[in-house]
């Protein structure tokens, strides 16, 4: 009973953790590859994976659903089985992560709040422009284009980002991978829908 309730915390640990690397790149105003003023809808699945530089490994999967009106952007995630893990509002001052128990954490900026929950700052800040098929603002190393001229792959901030199957609003499958000193990241969103 206790492995499978530290199981569960790491799981909901592991979430939270994409909940936040997600919300960290969400912050208004808007892309520069977007319209201001329209509202941008992608949801799909994601998967994440963790390996500690001890060797212990830690995943977790479900689905997302990402409503950004450019003011305001809201996510949420679910287990596989479709229920809400959890939700993050982001508003031009403020950022709030609220838990499926009702728990929630506040921070005035979504970095800020990355930091609160898990005791570290992950700077990934181009999420955004990269579910937009965009590389964003700062400049990217080693980028590759496909023919049609769309990003296809680059290294941005400390994450090697692979963007793959564009549609109209931007690329349905972005791998991304991170390694750190003491931790490997790889997080894969497949998009379903927009």
């Amino acid at each position: 009973m206790t492995v499978s309730f530290f199981k569960f915390m790491h799981v909901r640990w592991l979430c939270a953790g994409l909940v936040c690397l997600l919300a960290a790149c969400a912050t208004p105003p808007i892309s520069t590859s977007g319209v201001a003023g329209a509202s941008f809808d992608r949801s799909g699945r994601f998967a994440l994976s963790v390996t500690h530089s001890d060797g212990r490994q830690e995943a977790v999967q479900g689905g997302f659903s990402w409503h950004d009106t450019g003011t305001m952007l809201m996510l949420d995630l679910a287990n596989p089985l479709g229920n809400t893990l959890a939700r993050v509002q982001v508003e031009p001052d403020s950022a709030t992560l609220t838990r499926s128990d009702g728990s929630t954490e506040q921070a005035r900026h979504p970095d800020a709040l990355v930091e609160q929950v898990l005791g570290s700052p992950i700077p990934v800040e181009g999420l955004r422009d990269w579910l937009q098929g965009d590389t964003g603002s700062a400049k990217p190393s080693d980028l590759q284009m496909h023919a049609d001229g769309k990003p296809a792959s680059f290294t941005q901030d400390g994450w090697r980002v692979q963007l793959s199957r564009y549609d109209a609003l931007g690329p349905n499958l972005l791998q991304l991978n991170r390694n750190d000193a003491s931790r490997s990241i790889s997080m894969r969103l497949v998009v379903d829908g927009g």
